[in-house]
């Protein structure tokens, strides 16, 4: 019982990392109705600078700067290549398609400059942990966890209080009348992206941190394990990330632990999980867990 509690809080504080790295593909879908898939490299980016600034600025000095970085970039690869083809696309497949051709030019890029070596974040807590009710959880994990509900409270609010949230929802739902009333629909977008880039720095800190290794050229790929948890929590719900993150988070901890019991399901379950997992949520919802459902007449 104690191996199955331990599992299930670490499989939370993971989930709640999980959740950061998919709020970035719902805010961008909530601005644009677009699934962003390059938000993957743009999490790989964040994760390589604070890798790489940790020693001159601290771990938390190489994080913000990283966030601003993150987020300029983010809302470059929208002004310059996804804004001109929305425009002029009739729909938004090829826009989804071309964030695929994004991820994987900047994924590329980014491995080949990481190559085989593997980049500690430089988290303060190192590999230290805390006992809860007799379980050993790593304090970079609790540490994710709190930073991601601070940081997921904060949008929460704005998507729900300030001008800037209800231009966002209002662009999404009915872009003509939004654009009538007023609203710059490219700044929204923009404007999105960017917030999405700094959550996806912000993730990318914790997401390479203990028990992980650090960055890798793989940790692009490793990161795209949150398109599952923002389908499955419903591509249009904040609160829908946080319980597909949670959710995701505590079966793959859970697959991961007891891979010696279920090996007879295979080896590498716990990389699996994410999209089991998904597959069975559309199955039954497929909007997701809090996902809108797309009403049309028949």
């Amino acid at each position: 019982m104690s191996q199955f509690f331990e599992l299930t809080l670490s499989g939370l504080s993971l989930g709640c990392i999980y959740a950061l790295l998919a709020m970035g593909f719902v805010i961008v879908f909530k601005a644009t109705n677009v699934v962003n898939f390059s938000h993957a490299s743009i999490v790989m980016l964040g994760a390589y600078l604070v890798a790489s600034w940790n020693d001159s600025l601290g771990f938390f000095g190489a994080m913000a700067a990283s966030a601003v970085v993150c987020a300029i970039a983010a809302a470059a690869l929208d002004v310059i290549f996804v804004a001109p083809l929305r425009r002029r696309a009739g729909g938004t497949d090829a826009v989804a398609i071309l964030t695929i051709a994004l991820n994987i030019l900047l994924g590329t890029l980014l491995a080949r400059t990481v190559g085989t070596d593997i980049l500690p974040s430089g988290a303060p807590w190192g590999a230290e942990t805390t006992s809860i009710l007799g379980a050993r959880i790593p304090q970079t994990r609790i540490a994710a966890a709190i930073v991601a509900m601070a940081v997921m409270g904060v949008f929460y609010v704005a998507f729900t209080r300030s001008d800037w949230g209800v231009s966002m929802r209002a662009a999404a739902t009915d872009p003509e009348a939004a654009a009538l009333m007023g609203i710059r629909l490219s700044y929204v977008a923009a404007g999105a992206w960017a917030v999405a880039g700094v959550l996806a720095a912000i993730g990318g800190a914790f997401f390479i941190s203990f028990p992980a290794s650090g960055v890798s050229s793989s940790t692009g790929l490793l990161a795209l394990a949150a398109v599952p948890v923002a389908v499955a929590g419903g591509l249009d719900s904040p609160f829908g990330a946080l319980i597909g993150g949670l959710v995701i988070g505590v079966a793959q901890t859970l697959a991961s632990g007891y891979q010696d019991h279920i090996a007879f399901l295979g080896r590498g379950l716990g990389e699996v999980i994410p999209y089991a997992v998904l597959f069975v949520v559309l199955l039954w919802r497929p909007s997701g867990l809090f996902g809108t459902k797309e009403m049309s007449r028949v």
